[in-house]
């Protein structure tokens, strides 16, 4: 998730003056339709130390009435709140209706500073991300405007900003041994944020993350992420109680700028000559073949999930993969839209019964992604349906790592031109004909809106246990190996583990 974003988003001076003096009139205009309306605010500032929530707040309340607002500098609990429930403390900070509050590191404290120094018992966090869940439902639930912001920086980043600030005496105090240490263990701490994420996004409060490396981007991206999360609040209440509110009057057209896009980070030039490729694949498929023996010998099931653009090269990929696979041991599963019987189950129904038995691998070209991308963009599920999706893949994904499984989830990518390149070719191939139809031509129509799509599937679904694997597929030969690769390297990384635990 964290590890996918493109953290070079930035902003001219130009364009951040010309957007904030609107953006600063559109927020306190909400305010005060907020106040009217009785609207509840909070809104969450969580993220990496040294990543800018106190420079961000301070922008962020530059446009709103002080007499309307509150902030809470979240620190450690008090000897008086170790007393209580760890959420006591937020209950008390609540909110009137009307008024906002806003929260500089918060609730969250209990599943990252406090679980990294050992405060909080790694077997308390499950515990505690459920409660966390159930505080935020309930909130929301009373019609609560819940925004939760999370502001991403690297190591590298985050270092030189920790060394700038140590460099004043004014400053220096802003820099605790224990940001030093989340510095030095940061891709241990960053693990911590990733499963706290993918835990508690959901559909009445999703969190929005925001890349903080240029500070003018991320203020241009945190307002604009508080003035959409206002006007669709407020036009829920406007339309009364339980009423759905239609895409077209909550959403307007984004700036593409502000977008959570990673795709634009693939290298397409990546390649291999047929020679290189030649010896590489060779040497790759039969290192999996073994591979694949040692899984069914140890019982461990395996799910490939590949996803991509028309002609992306998956069947290719499929082919080379299980080449020299034992075929007993593994099922390539086609996606199609569902039938009639599919329809009327849980959209999820049909993946858990094809799901592969210990030992086994089971390849899905296309999966339930489809929810979150096709069914999206077609309309064929509401956007609360599509929305809440997210979540529940993750949890689905989560349940089957939990059950001893390997998920590894492959997107290929190529460009537009590349795609065009090979439609016409497929077209003037009769033996390659029937992979070609009108419907591909008209998804390329949709270009943009499927890039959006993608781009937010991968960020939020992006998983320690069931990562996203981005593939370089303007070259075949690369794509192959690349996921070939990736694979054995998956099976390999178990198998170490599986050795420690003896």
């Amino acid at each position: 998730m964290l590890e996918k974003l493109d953290l070079t988003k930035a902003l001219s001076k130009e364009e951040y003056k010309e957007k904030m003096p609107l953006l600063e009139a559109k927020l306190g205009k909400l305010q005060r339709e907020c106040r009217e309306r009785k609207i509840p605010v909070m809104i969450a500032f969580e993220g990496y130390g040294a990543a800018g929530k106190g420079v961000q707040i301070g922008k962020l309340i530059r446009a709103l009435d002080p007499r309307g607002f509150e902030v809470h500098a979240v620190k450690r609990e008090t000897e008086e709140e170790k007393f209580y429930p760890f959420l006591w403390r937020f209950w008390t900070k609540m909110p009137s209706k009307g008024r906002i509050a806003i929260y500089d590191s918060s609730w969250y404290q209990k599943v990252l500073a406090d679980r990294f120094d050992g405060r909080t018992k790694e077997a308390e966090v499950p515990q505690s991300l459920r409660s966390i869940c159930s505080f935020e439902e309930q909130l929301t639930d009373d019609g609560m405007a819940l925004i939760k912001i999370f502001l991403a920086i690297d190591k590298k980043e985050q270092k030189k900003r920790f060394k700038k600030l140590m460099k004043s005496k004014e400053t220096a105090w802003r820099v605790s041994e224990g940001d030093l240490e989340k510095n030095k263990e940061f891709s241990r701490y960053q693990a911590m944020n990733e499963e706290m994420l993918a835990a508690t996004d959901t559909e009445s409060a999703p969190w929005h993350i925001v890349e903080a490396v240029d500070k003018k981007f991320a203020a241009v991206k945190i307002y604009t992420i508080v003035i959409e999360a206002l006007e669709k609040k407020i036009k829920e209440v406007e339309c009364g109680e339980n009423t759905a509110v239609s895409d077209s009057a909550v959403e307007k057209e984004k700036d593409k700028i502000l977008g959570e896009s990673i795709l634009s980070k693939a290298d397409l030039s990546l390649s291999y000559t047929k020679e290189e490729y030649k010896k590489r694949i060779k040497k790759l498929q039969k290192k999996i073949e073994k591979l694949h023996g040692e899984l069914y010998r140890r019982r461990i099931p395996m799910i490939l999930g590949f996803e991509g653009w028309d002609a992306g090269g998956k069947g290719g990929a499929v082919k080379r993969l299980t080449e020299y696979m034992d075929p007993r041991g593994y099922v390539v599963h086609p996606t199609a839209s569902p039938n009639d019987i599919e329809r009327a189950h849980h959209y999820l129904w049909r993946f858990w019964n094809d799901m592969p038995k210990a030992g086994h691998v089971t390849i899905f070209d296309r999966t339930w992604y489809g929810r979150v991308m096709v069914e999206r963009i077609e309309g064929f599920c509401s956007k609360k349906e599509w929305q809440r999706a997210y979540k529940e893949i993750n949890d689905m994904e989560r349940d089957l790592t939990d059950a001893g499984a390997i998920v590894v989830k492959f997107w290929l990518q190529i460009d537009k031109d590349e795609q065009e390149r090979r439609f016409k070719a497929r077209q003037e191939n009769p033996q390659k004909q029937w992979k070609i139809t009108e419907e591909d031509w008209r998804n390329r129509e949709k270009w943009d809106q499927y890039e959006e799509a993608v781009s937010e599937m991968l960020i939020r679904t992006s998983t320690p246990y069931a990562p996203w694997i981005v593939v370089e597929g303007n070259c075949k030969y690369y794509a192959r190996v690349k996921v070939l690769e990736t694979v054995a390297n998956a099976i390999e990384e178990r198998l170490e583990e599986e050795k420690k635990r003896g």
